[in-house]
């Protein structure tokens, strides 16, 4: 027994670590043979920009308009012009209110109740412009 001691001892044979070796294979084993797990890759974030609130009357079936800008002739300051934008159910709107119907021009529509507005407004100063001219009313939708 000593003998095989002394043995082992001097032939490189230890106990101990040839046990830790076989632990330590043992181990990687059962990795190889353990199924790896699949990770997901992550899904990419896309961040969607805020509704306008054109889109959002829409989507509710609301009426819609509003002016974008308003620009001067320089030459003239009596002559400029309004850019206004509007959805479908303003036109639908515009026409039970009596300003226009099926098959008219939608910009026709706005522009006599703009014209509508207009006037509205100087009489409300105290202006009377049923005999003025208007002059050339340009009205276009912004947008889509």
């Amino acid at each position: 027994m000593f003998g095989n001691f002394i043995k082992k001892v001097f032939s490189g044979e230890n106990p101990e670590l040839k046990h830790q070796q076989e632990v330590q294979e043992a181990i990687k084993a059962k990795q190889k043979a353990k199924p790896k797990a699949k990770v997901k890759p992550k899904a990419k974030v896309i961040e969607k920009e805020p509704l306008t609130d054109k889109e959002k009357a829409t989507l509710k079936h609301e009426p819609w308009v509003d002016v974008i800008g308003f620009k001067v002739n320089p030459s003239n300051i009596r002559n400029g012009f309004f850019e206004i934008d509007w959805n479908d159910h303003w036109i639908e709107k515009l026409k039970q209110e009596g300003y226009g119907f099926d098959g008219d021009p939608e910009e026709e529509i706005v522009g006599r109740w703009y014209r509508d507005i207009c006037t509205n407004a100087a009489a409300a100063e105290g202006i009377d412009i049923s005999d003025q001219d208007f002059g050339f009313l340009n009205v276009n939708r912004s947008g889509n």
